[in-house]
């Protein structure tokens, strides 16, 4: 057993505008992320499947040649490898649910999040 606090979490910066913090058990992860207004979460798919509670604002989803707008208090579940993009519409903390774990967000071998950020400039605050 383990137990966590959201404060004593590291955030990570993947660019000027996302940031990132990580809890992550053998089998599933959840992660905070959040977004300013404006960000983009470019197109890209995994293995785990997706479920996205918006906290705070909301995020415009692409997904399957649909858009949809997912606000505070709504949750977006999105299937395993599936293809899907991300703008936030305002600033936007969600909590994202993975499973399997994301091993690429672990590694830091996500660069579609780094926007052609540097390994090394990525901060761990």
């Amino acid at each position: 057993m383990e137990h966590y606090t959201w404060d004593d979490m590291p955030k990570e910066i993947l660019s000027p505008t996302i940031a990132r913090k990580i809890i992550s058990g053998d089998k599933a992860m959840v992660a905070q992320v959040f977004l300013a207004k404006g960000a983009v979460v470019p197109e890209h798919h995994h293995e785990s499947e997706q479920i996205t509670y918006i906290l705070e604002g909301a995020l415009k989803f692409e997904i399957e040649g649909k858009e949809i707008v997912v606000h505070k208090g709504e949750v977006l579940s999105i299937p395993s490898n599936v293809p899907h993009r991300a703008v936030a519409m305002e600033d936007t903390l969600d909590l994202d649910i993975f499973s399997p774990i994301r091993v690429d967000w672990l590694t830091r071998n996500d660069a579609y999040l780094r926007r052609g950020d540097r390994e090394s400039d990525v901060k761990m605050v």
